[in-house]
């Protein structure tokens, strides 16, 4: 019988097997091409994970919320350009998008009236800031909206090949 772990600071590698029940040699099985040894090195954080790992358990976990901690977190050019993503229920994700458009809407004229010249003076650069502030927030809002999704298809929560009907039907019109 696997012995339990009683480290209290596990990462998010660890947390999750845990939370699917599975011992590193199950995991090591189902992630077929990584080793029980070298899933120990990456929940010990003795090794930093290769990304084509993060994906490989972001996939077969059905987590992938692994994917944006990884590029969020440990990739040099993820921490620079990739928010990290909170995982939100959907009515929160919706009303925190719609207060951020609501609040855009009544900022649209002067976004128009900083850069109509194509310069953003001295006087106007609070304002611009202000104002892609606000698009930063819904930009985090549909990541969160789409990761939030990836997590309905990976958990059967949303069927996939209707999804994907629809999804590809909307790229055709």
């Amino acid at each position: 019988m696997a012995r339990k772990s009683t480290k209290e600071n596990k990462n998010i590698y660890q947390r999750t097997r845990e939370m699917l029940e599975l011992t590193r040699e199950e995991a090591s099985e189902l992630l077929e091409t990584v080793s029980p040894e070298r899933i120990e090195k990456i929940e010990s954080e003795r090794s930093m994970p290769h990304p084509d790992e993060v994906l490989l358990m972001s996939d077969k976990y059905k987590q992938p919320t692994l994917c944006n901690h990884y590029c969020a977190n440990q990739c040099p050019i993820g921490q620079q350009y990739v928010p990290e993503i909170k995982v939100k229920d959907l009515s929160q994700i919706v009303l925190e998008t719609i207060a951020s458009l609501n609040k855009m809407q009544k900022q649209k004229d002067r976004l128009i009236e900083i850069t109509v010249d194509g310069q953003i003076s001295e006087d106007e650069l609070a304002d611009f800031v202000h104002i892609q502030e606000e698009l930063e927030k819904i930009s985090v809002a549909v990541e969160t909206l789409q990761l939030w999704c990836e997590q309905m298809l990976d958990t059967g929560a949303i069927d996939r090949e209707q999804y994907e009907a629809y999804t590809s039907g909307v790229r055709q019109s």
